[in-house]
């Protein structure tokens, strides 16, 4: 028997914004009332003239919104917003873990290395037991002198590059 589905519980979506206005539509969506995060980390910048430390979104022109399926076309309403992520024609429900999984990467002070779009054979899931990435859920790719964890963001098909001890993974059967 299939699941009905629950039109007023609240998910997780991803919003597509107008090329930098990440920032204005989250204070907008915040503003109206919606439950919003934008993962912004903090990167030195270079002028001609001077150096200065800014944060910027971790995923260029996404906002992740918490709301249900009937106020998502409210959405469409706030300046800045293009359109709600859809797979297979609808709008694409982000995990609950896959956004713990950017908070828990934008609030540690560990470096990492965003990486847009990359071709990767699957592997084992590991879970990080200690350290500052603690609870994250990914997928270990390869052991090369460094020891390199890439955190797949499934609905966004964009990965995030870590670095840490192989004694602070676990994995996790399938």
């Amino acid at each position: 028997m299939a699941t009905p589905i629950i039109h007023n519980e609240l998910k997780w979506f991803a919003v597509y914004t107008h090329s930098r206005a990440e920032k204005k539509v989250l204070e907008r969506m915040l503003n109206t009332g919606f439950d919003a995060f934008l993962p912004l980390i903090t990167t030195m910048k270079q002028w001609s003239d001077r150096k200065k430390k800014v944060e910027v979104p971790l995923i260029n022109s996404y906002v992740f919104v918490k709301t249900n399926t009937e106020k998502l076309n409210l959405l469409l309403n706030i300046p800045g917003v293009i359109n709600i992520l859809k797979y297979l024609g609808k709008p694409a429900v982000v995990k609950d873990l896959e956004i713990e999984n950017l908070k828990i990467v934008v609030n540690s002070k560990e470096q990492f290395q965003f990486i847009e779009s990359i071709d990767l054979t699957k592997d084992d899931a590991i879970e990080v037991i200690s350290g500052p990435f603690q609870g994250l859920f990914a997928k270990f790719i390869y052991n090369a002198g460094k020891h390199k964890v890439v955190v797949e963001v499934e609905a966004l098909n964009s990965f995030i590059e870590v670095s840490m001890p192989l004694n602070t993974i676990r994995l996790v059967n399938s």
